[in-house]
């Protein structure tokens, strides 16, 4: 087997589709197909399971698919490491994370890093969630993901920067908006706007209320909380949100921000392959926008070790 094999048969997990993954490369479905079945010759397995749509990786396939995405993850940052240490302080950083991430955590730290390491490129691959962070980064050439820290997953290490409140978005003309706090019970009362089923976010947020025996009725779901509290401000319910950078000294036009304490804060922070791995570049990132997230007065992760080494 080779290295393109591996690869190949990678996208195909990814994409479930092997013509999908032709057109990506630009080649025939049948040379990609030619890939996989090198592989099912030399393992002696099948690997691939053909569906109505598309195809999916049998029992074998997934364990292939895993350690492969792990190895060959390691393979291409090691190599990118060498080319970097060859060219001197030049490279590129890689970053996926949500739409809406580099604009409330990282634009002082892009800004900041960026005239430190004039020579180094910063790369954004967006992703519509944290699960979605953690595939890209398992699969692809990427060095870092900015996610909602959540249960452990395979081959990943996450690393918490800062802890966001959550607070209640509301119109200034709703009766809430007077109030200084908001009991969680009271969020069952009309229209809630949340993070969508299935994210880190909402799964969080659902975790404390059935411990409190909240049952929320009339939900509506949205993926990013910037679209969240758009959707409060044009009267459509009320946002349950973190409390995102920016919005302590100037909430969003229109809204009052009201806090709901006994909700535990939301731990974001960075997800990585493997901490001591990282180039020096992508660590230096990485602690760059942490220590933003410190002198801004964002609530810094209490012995997040990231966080930690930098200087308040």
């Amino acid at each position: 087997m080779t290295l393109d094999d591996l690869r190949i048969f990678i996208a195909v997990c990814r994409a479930g589709s092997l013509s999908a993954v032709a057109r990506e490369l630009s080649c025939t479905q049948s040379a990609v197909s030619q890939h996989v079945k090198r592989l099912e010759r030399e393992l002696g397995v099948s690997l691939l399971e053909r569906q109505a749509r598309g195809v999916l990786p049998t029992s074998a396939g997934r364990t292939l698919q895993a350690a492969a995405s792990d190895g060959i993850g390691g393979i291409d940052l090691a190599v990118r490491r060498l080319k970097e240490q060859v060219r001197g302080e030049g490279g590129t950083v890689r970053i996926t994370t949500g739409a809406t991430s580099v604009r409330h955590f990282m634009a002082e730290a892009v800004v900041d890093f960026r005239d430190r390491y004039p020579r180094v490129g910063l790369e954004f691959q967006t992703m519509s969630s944290s699960r979605g962070c953690f595939d890209a980064l398992a699969a692809d050439d990427l060095d870092l993901a900015w996610i909602t820290v959540g249960e452990p997953v395979r081959g990943i290490e996450q690393r918490p920067v800062v802890e966001l409140p959550w607070v209640l978005a509301v119109r200034a003309d709703d009766p809430f908006a007077g109030r200084p706090r908001v009991e969680p019970g009271e969020l069952a009362a009309g229209q809630l706007i949340t993070p969508p089923e299935g994210s880190t976010s909402r799964g969080r947020l659902d975790a404390r209320l059935g411990e409190l025996d909240v049952v929320l009725r009339t939900v509506t779901s949205v993926a990013d909380w910037d679209t969240a509290v758009l959707l409060a401000e044009l009267g459509l319910g009320r946002a349950v949100v973190p409390l995102l950078p920016g919005w302590r000294e100037c909430g969003p036009a229109g809204l009052r921000l009201v806090p709901v304490p006994e909700l535990p804060p939301l731990p974001v922070g960075w997800a990585v392959r493997r901490w001591d791995a990282l180039s020096p570049l992508a660590r230096a990132f990485a602690d760059t926008v942490a220590g933003h997230c410190a002198s801004s007065g964002r609530v810094p992760v209490q012995g997040a070790s990231l966080a930690a080494r930098v200087r308040r």
